[in-house]
This record gives C-alpha cells, structure tokens and sequence, in this order.
C-alpha cells in the first residue's frame, strides 16, 4: 500500500455547464447532421478550448467574422450574442443563419431595445471587448449604449439627459461587484431604471455562491475554465474574496502547480460555465494519483433550466 498523504477534494455544486452552453453546443451539432460538414461557427460558440476542439473534429469551423463565412453554407452566432448588423449581414448573403444567443442575454438585448424605444439611454455594467458586452452594446446605434466596467468609471460617465437613464448587465459578471456599481449609478443617477429581475444569470449566480460555500473549507481553490471566460474568472476573484489564499484558474489537470498545492489538505474545485464535467473528472483523477483522495460535494443549488434549440433545428432536413 502506497503511502500517500490524506487530502480532501471539495465539489461545489452547481459548477461547469448552464442551460444556455448545453444549447449552443447541441445547435452546433444538430447542425452538423442536418446539413452535413462544414457548419460555420462566429467566433468560439462558448469559451472552451476543449469544447471547441470537440466540435472542430465533428465538421465545425471556426471564424471570427461573418466575411469569413462563405455563401453556400450554413452560420452559427455563439452563445454570447452578436450585434444586430451580424444577422442583417447574413440575410442580405441569403445564408442559413442560426443563432445560438443564450436566451438569457437576448433578454437583455429585448431590454435594452425596448428602453430605447421609451427614450432611454442605455448604461451597460460590462467588460470591453468582450462578445457579450459588444453584441449586447450593438444591439442599439452608436452612443445609445455607455460601458461602465468600475464604480469608479460611473463619476465621469457623460450622459445625455440624467433623468432618462437605465442600466442592464454582462450575464457573467461578479454578483458582489456588479452590486458595488449599481448603488454608484443609483447615488448618482436616481431616475436611473433596473431590470425587472437582474440580468446577471441563475448559472453566474450559483457557481458563485457554491464557491462562497466552499471557500471556508478549504486552502485552495481550483477554478477548471478558460482564460477569456467571464464567469470562470469572476468565480477565481470570489474565492479570493471568500479568503481562498490560493485561487486559480486551470484549463485542466495538466495545468495544476502541485509545487503551489505542497502541504494543503483541503482543495476546493469548481468549473466555469462552459466547462465539460469530463475535465472535472480529470482533475480528480490527477489528485487521487497523489493524494488518498476523498471527494465531498458541497451543493448550494439544484439547476432544471433547460432551454429549447431554434425551431429551424427542430425540423427535418
């Protein structure tokens, strides 16, 4: 018998993939079989380098922009959403367009257009560049929208009229933060209108309370996601600020720094919402090859969100 030292593994629940990531991968694959390979994918259709892979190998290709699509074959928008002038491009081609926008950030889009439509201007809590900050941002004409991705940036944000305001959010952003830059619009802008229930997502949400839940249990944290996932790195700041003195973020279980892990006897993991539960399952078996290993679920939430893919896909070919 091998003698390895005792380590507890914590799994917080809810962790890895939402409602809306399961959707877009499984547009991507119905598509792939009702019009055969290629199917053309608009940017990574969820931030996961293995999922993409995945994908790539069944027939999709990936691109960045909608020129680099050609006519004759179908086009897939990613979960994060597009702006408008994505699919008025594609119609103007006469492509096959199917949109795999999470249904949780096209209701954000709904909102914005509909506060336009009453005189709004728009202020979105957000991170530049990001997919879902520049569909969401493009869903209205330019300077419709203002990004504020501090409180500190709400002090010197310039507004057209203080008393026609209101706000929306990136999905995936810190619950606590977010909440830090709303009372800053709020101080500043009273008039300033929410949405009715917030935009920030049930999964964003969850996975971040699990972490809260974790995080006094243990001496590290290990967040499995991409780099350039918004939810997967708001879940790292909120084990930091839940007091994990290690919190990280690996693709996967090759990316452990078990020099870092030296001496710790509890670590916390969690996944990111476009993570697979098959690079989860990795991450224990690296830990059960070091350690005597036990695995204890911590769950703060049960998930039954499903959401139906485009009717277009429901269709026989």
């Amino acid at each position: 018998m091998t003698d390895l030292s005792p380590l507890t593994l914590y799994l917080a629940a809810p962790r890895g993939f939402c409602a809306g990531v399961d959707r877009a991968i499984k547009i991507v694959e119905l598509a792939i079989e009702k019009w055969g390979a290629p199917v053309y994918v608009r940017h990574e259709i969820v931030h996961n380098r293995y999922v993409v892979e995945d994908l790539r190998a069944k027939g999709a290709v990936f691109v960045e922009e909608l020129d680099d699509c050609p006519d004759d074959r179908p086009v897939i928008f990613s979960a994060h959403g597009v702006p408008k002038s994505v699919p008025a491009a594609a119609e103007a081609r006469q492509m096959i367009a199917v949109d795999a926008t999470c249904p949780l950030v096209t209701k954000v889009h709904n909102e914005a257009q509909r506060h336009s439509e009453n005189g709004l201007q728009m202020v979105m809590i957000g991170h530049a560049g990001h997919p879902e900050t520049v569909g969401t941002m493009g869903q209205l004409p330019n300077g419709e929208v203002l990004l504020v991705e501090t409180a500190e940036d709400v002090a010197t944000l310039s507004v057209r009229d203080p008393g026609k305001l209101a706000y929306i959010t990136q999905t995936t952003l810190s619950v606590d933060d977010t909440a830090g830059i709303v009372a800053a619009l709020q101080a500043r802008f009273p008039a300033i209108l929410g949405p009715h229930k917030e935009d920030i997502c049930y999964a964003t949400t969850n996975r971040q309370a699990a972490v809260k839940a974790v995080a006094p249990k243990i001496d590290a944290l290990l967040v499995i996601g991409a780099p350039n996932s918004s939810n997967s790195r708001r879940l790292v700041e909120v084990g930091s600020a839940a007091g994990c003195a290690y919190s990280q973020l690996i693709q996967r279980a090759t990316d452990i720094d078990w020099r870092a892990l030296q001496g710790i006897r509890a670590v916390g993991v969690t996944a990111g919402a476009s993570a697979p539960e098959v690079l989860v399952n990795e991450v224990i078996d690296a830990f059960r090859a070091r350690y005597a290993t036990t695995v204890e679920l911590v769950e703060t939430a049960v998930e039954h969100v499903e959401f139906k893919v485009p009717r277009i896909l429901r269709e026989a070919v």
